[in-house]
């Protein structure tokens, strides 16, 4: 497996050893090509992910979808995001104008954040701090405060409910996330994104697989992650969780009132959430960039020939492929059933789960 550090440190001692520049500047220009590989790679697979959706949704739903903008209707995605860069942008009577237009940009600061952990190949990972875990849940909670200022400043009562409506779920739904990602650090012994993801490198190591029971299942890992599918598609405002958003009953919820790149904010945040989800999941339960090996030297040395960030963006799509298959399955949810879900169900099953876990670990029932 290809450790992308061996570029890392080679462009780092091109920029202080043969260019000799001050660790200062060396730093400062690493920063800007980092941010700006992580904005283009953002929108990129924001682009990716609606043309994917509406491939997705449409198949479901047996028609084409988009097919007249370029072949297959590929390039309908690039005619919106044209369309949404000119559109104006007009403000609100009697709206508080600065949260306003601070919350669309608190939204897409905690989507970018949360983005930037994940482990795209060994050694490329871009924020990897010892904690991340807990910095992964800290910076996705800031996506409550855009949502719930933007239904208050918009002067709007339906998209006040709708806000209300938002951030009593995300915050409910991220009680069940947190205890599966801490389920997770029990069982591999570390916060840090890629040691979870070393920690599941070998022969049927993926934390859902990695067990000394006979069955080759690891229950409690299983159970963990797809609580975390289903909480996680309510934290990003997902079908059938996407109350928030009603049409038939709040016209667009809580970003009604915006137009142009301030409502695209919202919209690109809604996709990434979707992806960051999908990528944690990949990252904490499916193994990341480690590909499978199941202990037959040949095949494995076949699978290790393939990418690493291959293999976790194989992966990463396919939890998306199946969030998307529920979205246009099951119907919306009323808000009581949404948070009985949570209350009820979840959120007892992930405390039962994580008690469950750290007796196997403190044991050693699991390894």
């Amino acid at each position: 497996m290809f450790d992308f550090s061996i570029v890392t440190n080679w462009f780092d001692a091109l920029l202080t050893q043969t260019l000799g520049l001050s660790s200062f500047w060396s730093i400062l220009i690493e920063c800007v090509i980092i941010g700006v590989l992580i904005l283009t790679a953002y929108a990129l697979i924001a682009i990716a992910l609606i043309f994917m959706e509406r491939k997705v949704c449409a198949y479901f739903q047996c028609r084409l979808g988009p097919m007249r903008v370029g072949p297959w209707g590929i390039f309908q995605v690039f005619a919106d995001v044209v369309k949404m860069l000119i559109k104006e942008i007009f403000s609100v009577d009697k709206a508080d104008k600065f949260l306003y237009y601070i919350a669309p940009i608190l939204v897409i600061i905690a989507s970018v954040g949360t983005f930037s952990f994940l482990p795209w190949n060994k050694g490329a990972g871009i924020l990897d701090f010892n904690v991340g875990v807990f910095m992964i849940t800290a910076i996705s909670s800031i996506g409550v405060l855009g949502i719930f200022m933007a239904g208050w400043a918009s002067n709007n009562k339906y998209s006040v409910v709708s806000a209300m409506r938002g951030a009593v779920q995300m915050i409910s739904y991220e009680m069940s996330l947190g205890l599966c990602l801490i389920a997770a650090v029990v069982l591999t012994g570390t916060m840090q994104v890629s040691g979870i993801v070393d920690a599941q490198t070998g022969p049927w190591n993926w934390l859902i697989f990695n067990t000394n029971y006979v069955v080759p299942i690891n229950l409690p890992a299983l159970i963990a992650f797809l609580v975390f599918l289903v909480a996680g598609n309510a934290e990003a405002n997902r079908g059938p969780f996407d109350l928030a958003e009603a049409e038939s009953e709040l016209t667009a919820g809580y970003h009604t009132e915006y137009s142009g790149m301030g409502f695209g904010f919202y919209y690109l945040a809604e996709y990434l959430n979707l992806f960051v989800i999908s990528g944690i999941a990949t990252a904490v339960f499916l193994g990341g960039w480690a590909p499978l090996n199941v202990g037959f030297e040949a095949f494995d040395n076949v699978m290790n020939l393939i990418p690493g960030v291959i293999w976790f963006f194989g992966k990463t799509f396919f939890v998306v492929f199946m969030l998307m298959w529920v979205r246009w399955t099951f119907p919306r949810l009323r808000i009581d059933q949404i948070l009985k879900l949570e209350w009820k169900y979840l959120m007892p099953l992930s405390l039962l789960n994580l008690v469950i876990v750290t007796i196997f670990v403190a044991f050693k029932l699991v390894g």
